[in-house]
């Protein structure tokens, strides 16, 4: 997504991949505000956009064997949002690690007032897709994901 569609927004990091999520009424919990599971099923929809984005593809996953999948979250909810935001969605790779682990960060900035609703820090293990024990990353995923690092 292009940033000359948003307003200017203070990012954590420089260069970040965005993607807008208008927030719908099934994200809308008793609280009245966005569920926390919501968020997290968008940051996996982010994570994979991105990845797509750079050229890897879950195909790629199944012809090498090998994918990319979740050790660790940590999940920062910092203020509500609501029915009818629309959040701008950030995540950049922050580390490729010995061939073996990945880490990206989250941001989601509220467009109406320019603040940060959410953020996280996931870690990603490669594993084998036939046992899922982790297993040394394919070359391809080493130089797509490693190329993409921002501020190692």
């Amino acid at each position: 997504m292009s940033d000359c569609l948003l307003p200017p927004i203070k990012w954590r990091r420089p260069n970040p991949f965005v993607d807008l999520w208008c927030i719908a009424r099934q994200e809308i919990d008793h609280y009245r505000h966005v569920n926390n599971v919501a968020y997290l099923s968008r940051v996996e929809s982010l994570a994979w956009k991105h990845s797509n984005h750079l050229g890897l593809h879950f195909a790629d996953y199944q012809q090498a064997g090998k994918g990319m999948v979740i050790r660790r979250h940590e999940l920062d909810y910092l203020l509500p949002a609501h029915l009818g935001d629309t959040l701008a969605c950030a995540t950049w790779i922050t580390g490729c690690h010995k061939s073996l682990t990945l880490t990206r960060e989250f941001q989601f900035v509220c467009i109406q007032r320019l603040k940060t609703v959410f953020s996280a820090h996931t870690q990603f293990v490669c594993v084998s897709l036939e046992s899922g024990t982790p297993t040394r990353m394919p070359a391809t995923f080493k130089e797509i994901y490693g190329k993409a690092v921002c501020c190692p």
